[in-house]
């Protein structure tokens, strides 16, 4: 089953957006694979990818889950951005750049579209404007492959993240308990001098 996954998951554009339901391409295929999902739901895909999954899986092509839209990218009103960084913290594949309290700007050959982004804004300043045509000859299985291993890259980012922030907090609690042990001995000590001196 794991191969079929990946199969199915080569097919999808990897836009990572959800609209399928599941929490990213991956996750969508994997449940394709076991037959617990139709080939239907990835609006992004549209027709292409639906009688892609239909000849891989040999279930037949029904009507799409959704509305097929043509790619449109992020775009930030920068001058009314507040820096929140929420819209950072949403977007799957890093394609939006800033600090705190500092403008940001969307990497728009970088996005794919998935409009995570706008929900989160609380000033409303990211729309979605279509998408420039991808210079060179990359197609779209190309282009999900890029975006795929953008994904990937943010994904091991957030682990290690997560992991220095785990070693920091161990590490921050191995000096709290080293000192709670310093001061029990140093007072036993007090204690003991206390006793003799009486």
């Amino acid at each position: 089953m794991d191969a079929l996954a990946d199969r199915i998951d080569a097919l999808l554009p990897q836009t990572q957006c959800r609209q399928c339901g599941y929490a990213g391409c991956r996750p969508y295929a994997e449940a394709v694979a076991a037959g617990r999902a139709d080939i239907n739901r990835c609006p992004p895909g549209g027709s292409e990818t639906l009688r892609a999954l239909a000849e891989l899986t040999g279930r037949p092509v029904t009507p799409l889950h959704g509305v097929y839209e043509p790619p449109a990218v992020a775009r930030i009103d920068e001058p009314a951005c507040i820096g929140c960084t929420l819209c950072i913290q949403a977007c799957p594949v890093d394609a939006i750049v800033g600090a705190v309290n500092v403008m940001h700007t969307v990497i728009a050959a970088e996005c794919t579209g998935c409009e995570l982004c706008l929900p989160v804004c609380p000033v409303d300043c990211i729309a979605m404007v279509e998408a420039a045509m991808p210079t060179g000859q990359e197609n779209s299985l190309q282009r999900a492959a890029r975006y795929k291993q953008r994904y990937l890259a943010r994904e091991r980012r957030l682990e290690r993240d997560r992991q220095e922030r785990m070693a920091a907090s161990a590490a921050r609690a191995n000096e709290r308990r080293k000192r709670a042990t310093i001061a029990r001995v140093m007072e036993r000590a007090r204690q003991r001098l206390r006793a003799r001196s009486r």
